[in-house]
């Protein structure tokens, strides 16, 4: 056997060491239950729309809100809670997701019907679908929701990006921007209930066509709004179908090619003004939380005293004994039947 090596020669001495031993760690100081803890997974704030949505849910199943209620727009959230639009949106759309709420065109965000035991019991909700192909026209389905909602003055790309769960960037590789996206939902909204075949009655069709504008108007509010321009009309299909629709409705008579334009535009006008009246109504009824009804309470006193110096008499004598109500659809089709009456007088002068 080879021989073990030598072992290793002994230091000559000891190092010594160069400082004194640390003392022990004190004890760390009991923390109480606010106090900041170190950043982990589980110990993040809650983010604010999350906060408001766990809140809001408590509502929904505690029955404060009860199904059909509206539960607080945007612009109430952003009020009672201190938050920006776009935490609101994000706020309502998780609600959304879990099927707690739904969009009600004319009215706002309101609580869908429970179904089943487990929803009255205050169980959780069916778990939030996963992301889905974000398409052109899931982000227009997205902003009509949103516009019936809350308006065409609440919308904004980064608002229709934090319903659809993506970043506002992302939503700009589908859509160059609002005006785009307006006119995309415009065209949408015009395309939903077809008008038919023209009828052979001239009176027949523009009435048919006035009506059916006002269903556009009555689906979508701020339809009115996105449309109101004359000289800069929105450049649609489904738009311009209607206008076609309406003109070869008064292919039968003598009208000049200018009479018959300005008899569409005319009907379009009068059909426009009133819906426009009727969007800033349901807006100020959204935004007072209180009726017609209600406001004309309050405020009739103001009215009275304004009259009872007897300068409007004629004023005071159609609206004296109570008897007076002003209905948007009993205004509609006064206006309706006057405008075609007069169309008419127009149509026997140049077929005389």
């Amino acid at each position: 056997m080879p021989p073990e090596p030598p072992p290793s020669p002994e230091p000559l001495h000891s190092p010594e060491p160069s400082h004194s031993p640390e003392p022990p760690p004190s004890p760390e100081p009991p923390r109480s239950p606010t106090s900041p803890r170190s950043p982990g997974p589980s110990h993040r704030p809650t983010p604010p729309y999350r906060a408001i949505a766990a809140e809001l849910r408590r509502r929904i199943r505690a029955g404060e809100l009860s199904p059909g209620d509206r539960v607080p727009s945007t612009r109430s959230i952003t009020r009672e809670w201190g938050v920006a639009m776009a935490t609101a949106t994000k706020a309502l759309a998780v609600l959304r997701q879990e099927g707690l709420v739904r969009p009600e065109p004319g009215v706002g965000t309101v609580v869908t019907a429970r179904r089943g035991p487990a929803a009255s019991a205050g169980t959780a909700s069916a778990p939030v679908p996963g992301p889905t192909l974000l398409t052109r026209g899931r982000i227009v389905a997205t902003a009509l929701e949103l516009a019936d909602a809350e308006g065409l003055n609440a919308l904004t790309m980064r608002r229709v990006a934090t319903a659809l769960g993506v970043s506002t960037m992302t939503l700009y590789r589908h859509v160059p921007g609002k005006a785009e996206l307006v006119r995309l939902m415009a065209d949408a909204a015009c395309g939903e209930v077809p008008l038919g075949p023209v009828p052979a009655d001239w009176r027949t069709g523009l009435e048919r066509g006035a009506r059916w504008l006002r269903g556009v108007y009555v689906r979508h509010r701020w339809m009115a709004h996105a449309m109101a321009s004359f000289t800069r009309p929105v450049a649609t299909p489904n738009a311009m179908a209607y206008t076609d629709w309406v003109l070869r409705s008064l292919r039968g008579t003598r009208l000049s090619h200018t009479e018959k334009l300005h008899s569409h535009l005319l009907i379009f006008a009068y059909v426009q003004g009133l819906s426009m009246a009727a969007d800033l109504e349901e807006q100020a009824r959204q935004d007072t939380g209180i009726s017609d009804g209600e406001w004309m309470e309050q405020n009739e006193p103001r009215f009275d005293a304004i009259q009872s110096a007897g300068a409007y008499p004629e004023l005071a004598a159609v609206t004296s004994g109570g008897g007076f109500g002003l209905d948007l659809e009993t205004l509609f089709e006064f206006g309706l039947r006057r405008t075609l009456d007069g169309i008419a007088s127009m149509i026997d002068e140049t077929s005389a």
